[in-house]
């Protein structure tokens, strides 16, 4: 089951802010959601929000806003808007397509 969307996308308080459209119910966006939950516990456990936007129910806004696969991942901010597709599996790729910080290596 996929919890309701409980932020509307703003940029508050220097948070990340996250909007991920998926399928509810299809594996790979159950995936993108729980891999998007880890990484944002880990690296910023205290200043991020997600919008979750179900395109099953809510096909006419994924439209509007020119989503055609699932699951798609954006980055609302800090600016600039970035997308990134699928399950979000492999977090440095993710941290560095959406222009993230990332952990250094020694």
């Amino acid at each position: 089951m996929i919890p309701s969307a409980s932020n509307q996308g703003k940029h508050t308080n220097g948070a990340y802010v996250f909007r991920l459209y998926l399928a509810s119910g299809a594996p790979n966006s159950v995936r993108a959601l729980a891999n998007l939950y880890a990484i944002c516990r880990k690296h910023f456990p205290n200043s991020h929000r997600i919008e979750l936007i179900d395109v099953l129910k809510e096909p006419l806004r994924a439209l509007a806003e020119a989503i055609l696969v699932t699951p798609t991942l954006v980055k609302i901010s800090p600016e600039p808007e970035l997308q990134i597709i699928g399950n979000l599996s492999d977090e440095e790729e993710v941290l560095r397509a959406l222009g993230l910080p990332q952990r250094e290596t020694p």
